[in-house]
């Protein structure tokens, strides 16, 4: 007689195991470490008065007039190592963004400003779901805001609850 198959056997989810609730809660931690959402950032920034870090768009200058986080500093990655001295102090924390989670320029951001001293977080998201989410946003004709996407942020409430 052969045994049934087990939940492991035919669970994909389940065919690596969970880790234990310790090294769970050691690398949830430490991802928070790394990254904020784009309605925590919204949410400080929106706060009024110093949000105590910098957000730093790392597009180049023609993505950057299509649209940016207003207060944003504009520092395309390739120029980071010449211009963060001049834009940026080392005190205050970063928080890098680029196109969207399709693109790792905010994570190249932050490797490189890390290498020259900063602490930086990555705004997970980037700029396509500062704009999906309903924040305003500025461009090189002025302020704009578009609806919320419902796939993406709730439409009936301040926040999602997260």
């Amino acid at each position: 007689m052969t045994a049934a198959p087990s939940v492991t056997d035919v669970n994909p989810v389940l065919r690596v195991a969970p880790a234990s609730p310790a090294r769970a809660a050691a690398h949830f931690r430490a991802s928070l470490a790394f990254h904020a959402d784009v309605s925590d950032v919204a949410a400080a920034l929106a706060a009024g008065g110093d949000p105590g870090f910098v957000a730093l768009d790392s597009r180049s200058t023609e993505a950057w007039d299509q649209g940016h986080v207003p207060g944003a500093v504009h520092l395309p990655t390739a120029l980071i190592p010449e211009q963060a001295g001049r834009l940026l102090d080392k005190d205050v924390p970063v928080v890098t963004y680029c196109w969207g989670p399709g693109c790792n320029g905010a994570t190249r951001a932050a490797l490189a400003l890390a290498e020259l001293g900063y602490r930086v977080k990555e705004m997970l998201g980037g700029f396509e779901y500062w704009a999906r989410e309903g924040f305003a946003y500025e461009t090189w004709q002025g302020r704009e805001r578009r609806d919320a996407d419902p796939l993406t942020a709730p439409v009936d409430a301040a926040d999602c609850g997260c």
